[in-house]
């Protein structure tokens, strides 16, 4: 592996649970290459603007019309991707799903004839798998036998990286942190032992 994207997009930047637990992630797999390289995204604090008018045209045409823009982010981020071996996400559940900041970068890595083209079949990916982590911190309790709330974050972050061949997703959460201080801990531990247990089972 010799490079690692780590993206993270909590308003509460690194204090928040979601980035700790996903440097946990990275951290346990520099552990196992430590000459691997880290590239740091940090989009929650508005520097990562929504798709413009022109990239929404040339979504539309058979030839991109603009490369200038949002046009010139998506670029960016997409070599960006290409060039990892690795995709690290840390995000919040905000009302149930993925946060605007999140939206913002998948709306700009998964482009038509860029990253995927459309057949008569479907869909084509044209990036190349490679291992995604998938951290998550909520307030409530979505998975397992004590969910109390719906879980739209994780089936659409599997459909929509999936669209342009990222498969192989894993997901770690920190669940019911809005339960209190020791609740938070509790599933920081169990996370952050999960993450352990399966990065120490990778081939």
């Amino acid at each position: 592996m010799k490079q690692i994207l780590h993206v993270t997009c909590s308003p509460r930047g690194p204090a928040s649970e979601s980035s700790r637990l996903s440097r946990t992630i990275v951290d346990c797999l520099l552990e196992r290459d430590p000459m691997a390289q880290v590239v740091e995204r940090a989009i929650a604090d508005d520097s990562l603007p929504h798709v413009d008018g022109d990239y929404a045209l040339s979504q539309a045409s058979a030839a991109d019309v603009s490369q200038e823009g949002s046009m010139i982010r998506s670029e960016e981020l997409i070599r960006e991707l290409e060039g990892s071996d690795c995709l690290v996400i840390g995000t919040p559940m905000h009302n149930f799903t993925l946060p605007s900041a999140l939206k913002a970068w998948v709306d700009h890595v998964v482009r038509v004839r860029r990253t995927f083209n459309v057949s008569p079949e479907g869909k084509i990916p044209l990036l190349r798998d490679r291992p995604v982590f998938v951290a998550i911190s909520s307030g409530g309790r979505f998975s397992g036998t004590h969910a109390r709330q719906p879980d739209f974050l994780t089936p659409y972050l599997k459909a929509v990286l999936g669209i342009i061949g990222l498969r192989d997703l894993s997901v770690f959460s920190v669940e019911g942190t809005a339960a209190g201080p020791d609740a938070a801990a509790l599933a920081q531990r169990a996370a952050e032992r999960a993450i352990r247990e399966h990065v120490a089972s990778l081939a």
